[in-house]
């Protein structure tokens, strides 16, 4: 569950980007986060993954408060995370198999089981006959397909997607959100930002939460 009560933040230049959040998310909820440049829904994921913490107010994620000096328990929160970023932030020079592998590399896994994860999560993502593919070959819908699949082959049980459906077509794109909403049971929460409002309706069963200002503006269930 993830519960933000009168949370605001602000960055250390002054930047106020986020207001008084209330909010309430339970397990295996999938959610969208929708508004304009600057509206506070990536600054909401910094939040919710403990990259950064709220300047007033309070915010548990998965159990785990998120408060600026609980190392441990935001390192053990981040363990739970899958994070799917804007940017990919994938390893150029590297197979699609070698990157899925370095989404695991903090975990006490064995390398051949390491191995046998990474792929049958890439076989997941449609891209098994990518396995030893260069990512630098790819196109932008398998290199985010690649992301994909790192984040999910941890078994997160939160994912976050930050705009996951850029530079793809209406088609390209409604299968990524369709995929991500693959991955969500009664324990898996997914979240994804986006500008593409007229996509929310190709998944049924979501959550559509508007960001403006670093306002809440609407909810729709």
């Amino acid at each position: 569950m993830i519960q933000a009560e009168e949370v605001g933040f602000r960055y250390p230049d002054g930047t106020e980007a986020l207001k008084e959040i209330n909010l309430k998310i339970e397990d295996g909820t999938l959610v969208y986060v929708t508004g304009r440049s600057g509206s506070g829904k990536t600054s909401l994921l910094k939040l919710l993954m403990g990259i950064e913490f709220p300047s007033q107010g309070n915010l548990t994620v998965l159990g785990q408060q998120i408060v600026k000096g609980r190392n441990e328990g935001i390192r053990r929160l981040r363990a739970k995370i899958g994070p799917v970023f804007q940017e990919f932030r994938l390893m150029d020079g590297r197979t699609a198999l070698e990157n899925v592998i370095l989404g695991m590399r903090f975990l006490d896994i064995p390398q051949k089981q390491m191995k046998e994860d990474a792929y049958h999560a890439l076989s997941r993502v449609g891209l098994e006959h990518k396995v030893s593919s260069n990512v630098d070959n790819l196109s932008w819908g398998e290199r985010q397909r690649v992301a994909i699949a790192r984040a999910v082959v941890r078994k997160p049980l939160l994912i976050l997607a930050d705009e996951p459906t850029g530079n793809l077509d209406r088609e390209n794109a409604v299968n990524i959100l369709k995929l991500l909403d693959s991955f969500r049971n009664q324990d898996t929460t997914v979240i994804i930002t986006t500008h593409a409002t007229h996509l929310i309706g190709a998944v049924g069963d979501v959550r559509h939460i508007t960001m403006d200002g670093g306002i809440m503006k609407q909810e729709e269930a």
